[in-house]
């Protein structure tokens, strides 16, 4: 199931808890669960917004490369 957030939104999360925000204060900003925050500081945590940009921009190229390699082995 694909994120309501972009990977920018989620890393623009980390500086508010950074700057001394209650961490349960941000995940009610935000509606998310404390396990998700958790989940995303653990993936996310120290990246810039461009960083996770060029990160979901790999990731994409990966699974078209991997989608035209399954094509061609099966056409073989």
């Amino acid at each position: 199931m694909p994120s309501r957030f972009t990977e920018e939104q989620m890393v623009g999360i980390f500086p508010e808890q950074d700057a001394g925000a209650a961490t349960a204060d941000i995940y009610r900003k935000h509606g998310i669960s404390s396990a998700t925050f958790y989940k995303w500081k653990a993936k996310y945590g120290g990246l810039e917004a461009s960083d996770a940009k060029r990160l979901k921009a790999l990731g994409d190229d990966t699974a078209e490369l991997k989608k035209l390699l399954a094509e061609a082995l099966r056409s073989t």
